[in-house]
């Protein structure tokens, strides 16, 4: 018998599988569920990959777990209650929707899949009315005690109403990052900067702005020779009324991850690259607020970095108490959307609404959207 979250008391350990025993697993993935396992019952049972010697290193290092390099002989055999994905994102919608099936959870890494179609098929694998599984997205970047913070501030309006935006991920990649074949190509990464690289700025700008509601966009290959683009640009309003603009970039070779959010009566930017802790935010106030306020507003509590580990506690506590978790379900799917719209609009010139990317647009089914000079040539689309 499987386990239910509602049978996941705080005293039985909760069991973890990670498929794919890669770096992301090895450098963020375990180290998290290992700081996890000092403060909770946790353990780690299995490890999966298609090469047989990673899983048993894998193993091996971690000091726990079976190898395996079938996922769904793991799956009947060790029934664990959360399944880590660290493969490429083409695997991610079969592998998530087996270990659904199979009764676990699933935390799976970013880029979440190909395509809104896929992540609907996995939506609709959860099993809501049974309190889970759910499936979540590692978006690690809203976690933390500097994001946290400046959510609850923009969300009371401490600071006034937001008005203007930035976000921004440029960063450097050069010719052998893209000479692996599997890099630039629709099939294999999903997509280029704003989807492999910028998706973590642009979900956080979401978590703490809210909801979008139209973008305009251009991209471009500056650079390199790749089926995808390797910058890109937009202008988005959102729902509040806030105006933003966004950069992708894997051409800067002054690397930065930036977000900036000026509000009626302050100015609150974040600048840091691959993680974020409280000295990285800054708040400048405008003219005449008094010197208390500002205080508080700068006050960001106990430095709780952005990490893995930040989003995975709250996600055990989730699992534990069976409801859904953040970045799971229709928060999760939000990022994805903006970046497939961002893909429709610059590849068509037009303007996207939130909303309209659904079933029978081609922007559904391929963040391409067979957009001519963007689409793969036919023998890559159909391998």
């Amino acid at each position: 018998m499987f386990v239910t979250p509602s049978q996941a008391s705080p005293s039985r350990p909760i069991r973890v599988a990670i498929v794919g025993t890669g770096a992301i697993a090895r450098v963020s993935h375990l180290p998290a569920l290992r700081a996890l396992a000092a403060e909770q019952p946790l353990e780690i049972v299995a490890a999966v990959d298609v090469d047989a010697a990673s899983a048993a290193t894998f193993c091996a290092e971690a000091g726990a777990g079976r190898p395996y390099t079938e996922l769904d002989r793991m799956l009947a055999e060790e029934r664990p209650d959360l399944v880590t994905l660290g493969t490429p994102p083409r695997f991610h919608r079969d592998q998530t929707i087996a270990a659904l099936r199979a009764g676990a959870w699933v935390w799976c890494e970013k880029p979440p899949c190909p395509s809104l179609e896929d992540f609907d098929a996995i939506e609709a694998a959860e099993d809501p009315r049974r309190g889970g599984p759910y499936a979540a997205i590692v978006f690690q970047h809203r976690f933390g005690s500097g994001s946290d913070h400046v959510r609850t501030l923009l969300a009371e309006q401490a600071m006034g109403r937001p008005l203007v935006a930035h976000c921004q991920t440029t960063w450097y990649r050069d010719a052998a990052y893209y000479a692996a074949p599997w890099r630039g190509r629709w099939s294999t990464e999903g997509g280029g900067p704003a989807m492999g690289h910028g998706i973590h700025q642009m979900d956080l700008l979401l978590d703490l702005l809210g909801p979008w509601s139209e973008i305009r966009a251009m991209a471009g290959r500056l650079v390199h020779d790749v089926e995808t683009e390797d910058v890109s640009t937009a202008l988005v309003r959102f729902e509040n009324g806030t105006m933003a603009t966004i950069v992708n970039s894997v051409l800067s070779p002054d690397e930065v991850s930036r977000i900036r959010i000026d509000c009626e009566r302050a100015t609150v930017e974040l600048t840091h690259l691959y993680g974020h802790r409280n000295a990285d935010w800054r708040i400048t106030p405008a003219p005449g607020v008094p010197a208390e306020h500002v205080a508080a507003w700068r006050d960001f509590g106990a430095d709780v970095p952005s990490s893995h580990e930040a989003q995975l506690r709250g996600l055990l506590r989730d699992l534990r108490a069976g409801r859904r978790p953040r970045s799971s379900g229709a928060d999760g799917r939000t990022s994805l959307e903006l970046v497939a719209a961002l893909y429709k609009a610059a590849f068509t010139g037009n303007t996207v609404r939130a909303g309209e990317i659904g079933p029978g647009d081609p922007y559904y089914s391929a963040l391409h959207g067979n957009a001519p000079g963007w689409a793969p040539a036919p023998a890559e689309a159909s391998a």
